[in-house]
């Protein structure tokens, strides 16, 4: 199986993948509104490379640790035109591999960032969901900022919104969602270039269960728009509200 990295540049639109066209989590879905829409953030480092977060609290990002590996400065939006604001520090999980990551082996793709200011007030935090395993056949809910054709910079920036489907034999390290028409035999919706870090939120309301760490084009091909994998919180929650309180920040658990 070939996976995409789905970061993505932010303004200069110069791919760090070539992924193959496919209709992504942004090429037919709604733009992001309500609860799926209030939580999300827009991270970009100093390369204008952009990651999607979800915020936990109003200083506080949850986000793919695989999105904040380089030693260079980040700032998080609240949208496109929106003011900067800093990422003051990074926690990324003491269990994440980089090297596993690059093989397509499951790690623990989190991380936490606190920010030098508070979000403004448009952003709303949500809460973390239960813990619990999903199962195959559940919709999960993901929203991002990533693009809506891979390969081009069609919709970057814009947030939006996918249900997707719950397949294969979900565990406690990795969740793969498909979009239920097309089943990962022709192009449907998925996370995408610049979803990396995306929430997977359980039920109809702001609760996140997973990160998006990355895509597959149909039937297992490098890009969008087959299959996107999820990191699932359940191994990571405990370490996710411990490292919040030494961020000193308050979050919804």
């Amino acid at each position: 199986m070939l996976r995409a990295r789905i970061a993505a540049p932010a303004l200069a639109f110069t791919f760090i993948h070539l992924l193959t066209p496919a209709s992504a989590m942004t090429g037919n879905a709604p733009p992001a509104t309500g609860w799926a829409a209030r939580p999300i953030v827009m991270l970009v480092d100093e390369r204008e490379d952009l990651c999607t977060g979800t915020a936990l609290a109003r200083d506080l990002v949850l986000t793919a640790a695989h999105c904040v590996t380089r030693p260079v400065r980040y700032e998080v939006k609240a949208y496109q035109g929106g003011q900067p604001i800093p990422v003051r520090s990074i926690a990324r999980h003491p269990n994440f591999d980089p090297a596993s990551y690059a093989a397509s082996r499951a790690t623990a793709d989190i991380a936490l960032l606190k920010l030098a200011a508070p979000l403004p007030d448009i952003v709303v935090p949500a809460a973390l969901a239960r813990p619990r395993r999903v199962n195959a056949g559940e919709t999960l809910t993901i929203a991002g900022f990533g693009v809506t054709i891979a390969g081009t910079p069609r919709g970057l920036g814009i947030p939006r919104m996918a249900k997707l489907t719950v397949t294969g034999k979900p565990g406690s390290l990795q969740v793969r969602l498909v979009d239920a028409r097309t089943r990962n035999v022709s192009a449907g919706l998925g996370g995408c270039t610049g979803d990396s870090g995306a929430p997977a939120f359980d039920g109809e309301g702001p609760l996140v269960i997973g990160v998006v760490s990355w895509s597959t084009a149909p039937q297992d091909n490098e890009g969008c728009g087959g299959l996107t994998g999820v990191t699932p919180l359940l191994n990571y929650r405990s370490w996710i509200v411990e490292t919040a309180r030494k961020f000193n920040s308050r979050i919804s658990e």
